[in-house]
């Protein structure tokens, strides 16, 4: 983050699923609830705060101040609270506001919180949430660029009958375009999503933690080939907050012995390329940011958080993230070399496949997991000497990638 160095003190995070009983209010207040404790902090020596949503506008018809209204009634007033939205990149788009503000030295120590509720009543409300994910302008426009992008006429993909996001047509265009570049396979991408599903089995913050093997996912119901329901993130309930620091502001808190350093958090978007131009991909563009503001190559990172909205996902990430060959990165699934045990673990949580997706809280869940980690505290899914994580955190659509990215590097 340059000169000033900057430190996750504190990190909280609900469980992770559908949950019609609880509000945005009583999500945010657990999850900022276990941050403070955490971190040895109260809500008065907050200086600042930021408040990441997509859907409760659309859903409540709470626009415009979300975080005043989450927040105000856990004791924050008087502070700076802004609110965020970035498609799925939300949490991290307010993690990497929140450290340039440190940076900046207008404050030593801030709040960032991530929420949504998104389950509701009505299935079909709560996936037109992600209609708005893309330029609605050009919906026929983009349809057609997918089309193109996965080298199949319409006829051929099998659908399902069931109403489901449009991202995961979105993502199966990027799987089938993957197949016809690499030679990839279904049955790679069912192997990541075995993978998560059995890291998951040890997160009890995890929608779901039930293993599947491989054949099983093959054989689940078809979403939009390749992808088979288990291969696919779900609807999901849930916050994640973090205590962010400077170093003056740690030594205030007396929080020091169990911060984690975040090294880079870094922002992009998309840019004009060729479709089937990999090598300038968002995340591979953003990535590499990242590790020359860390002064971190690939070859030290330890463990990764990625954004598996689907299991093709993490495949792309893998290898924007130079933790796999371009083109590999569904064979280092299939051969174990992302699992628990394998040379560099991915997505140990379980991933948004497994513990799920809110889409305002994931990339501060994809933090906690990752300060967990680094700490030595996550148990039988913990990654044996973890010194040095990625976060990868990707939202939207523009054009044949992700209209937004940030990655963040993090070290012990």
């Amino acid at each position: 983050m340059g000169a000033k160095p900057i430190f996750v003190a504190g990190v909280g995070m609900t469980t992770f699923g559908i949950d019609l009983a609880r509000s945005v209010k009583d999500l945010t207040r657990q999850a900022v609830a276990e941050a403070l404790v955490d971190a040895h902090c109260t809500a008065s020596q907050i200086e600042a705060a930021w408040f990441a949503n997509t859907s409760q506008g659309s859903l409540e018809g709470q626009h415009m101040i979300r975080g005043q209204v989450a927040l105000r009634p856990l004791g924050f007033s008087g502070i700076p609270i802004s609110n965020v939205e970035n498609a799925c990149a939300s949490a991290s788009t307010a993690l990497f506001e929140a450290a340039n503000y440190l940076k900046s030295g207008a404050a030593d120590i801030v709040l960032v919180v991530g929420v949504e509720k998104l389950s509701h009543p009505d299935r079909a409300r709560s996936l037109a949430v992600f209609d708005a994910g893309w330029d609605v302008g050009l919906a026929e426009q983009n349809r057609e660029v997918l089309l193109a992008l996965g080298g199949m006429d319409e006829q051929l993909l099998p659908t399902s009958a069931a109403r489901r996001s449009v991202f995961m047509d979105v993502y199966a265009a990027f799987a089938r375009q993957h197949m016809r570049l690499y030679g990839s396979t279904q049955e790679q991408f069912a192997a990541v999503a075995a993978k998560n599903h059995m890291h998951s089995v040890h997160n009890e913050r995890a929608q779901y933690r039930r293993p599947y093997s491989v054949e099983e996912i093959l054989a689940d119901r078809p979403i939009a080939w390749p992808l088979t329901l288990p291969m696919c993130a779900p609807v999901s309930d849930g916050a994640a907050a973090a205590i962010v620091c400077t170093e003056a502001g740690l030594i205030r808190l007396g929080a020091t012995s169990r911060a984690i350093e975040l090294r880079a958090c870094v922002l992009g978007t998309s840019v004009e390329r060729d479709p089937d131009d990999l090598d300038h991909h968002i995340g591979r563009v953003t990535a590499l940011k990242a590790f020359e503001a860390s002064s971190i190559g690939s070859e030290d990172i330890d463990v990764a958080e990625v954004h598996d909205a689907t299991a093709v996902g993490e495949v792309i990430q893998v290898e924007n993230l130079g933790l796999a060959p371009r083109g590999l990165g569904g064979m280092a699934a299939l051969q174990g070399q992302t699992a628990l045990g394998g040379r560099t673990p991915v997505n140990p949580s379980g991933g948004l496949e497994s513990k799920g997706h809110p889409i305002g809280a994931t990339g501060l869940a994809q933090l906690f997991e990752l300060v967990t980690q680094l700490r030595g505290e996550a148990g039988l899914r913990q990654v044996e000497g973890a010194k040095v994580g990625v976060a990868e955190n990707g939202g939207g659509l523009w054009g044949v990638e992700e209209a937004v990215c940030v990655v963040s590097v993090l070290s012990r």
